[in-house]
């Protein structure tokens, strides 16, 4: 079983995750637009992993959209995406860019195209710079 770790932005909460990523999915949904401020969330899913806090768990905060089985679990301090429990604790879903350690998976699929944003088409071709550009 391999592990990982991971971390919020401001470091106060920090989390250990045992077990293997079944999948990445980048989802374009408007919630999950909503939830990051971006074009896709960028989730891994993991059923059966055990997820471990390491330190801040007090922090972290869930939100159930009403109605829905939209959820998402971020750093009560700096709202940084955090990993938490879905489906009756089947699914361990957890923010990709929350993890410190490296991934061996790629993304698996694109989740509802059909809404997402406007302005995310063909983004291989605007220009990369490796840090802010002057």
């Amino acid at each position: 079983m391999t592990k990982h770790t991971g971390s919020c932005l401001c470091g106060e909460v920090t989390f250990e995750i045992e077990g293997d990523f079944e999948a990445l999915y980048l989802c374009h949904c408007s919630r999950c637009q909503k939830g990051t401020g971006s074009a896709h969330a960028a989730n891994l899913f993991a059923p059966g992993a055990t997820l471990n806090w390491l330190s801040g768990e007090t922090l972290v905060k869930t939100f159930q959209l009403k109605d829905t089985r939209h959820q998402r679990s971020f750093c009560g301090s700096c709202g940084s995406p955090l990993p938490n429990l879905q489906a009756d604790g089947k699914w361990l879903v957890v923010p990709a860019g929350s993890l410190d350690s490296t991934l061996e998976i790629t993304p698996s699929a694109h989740l509802f195209t059909g809404s997402k944003a406007s302005w995310d088409e063909d983004l291989h071709k605007v220009p990369s710079f490796e840090k802010l550009p002057t």
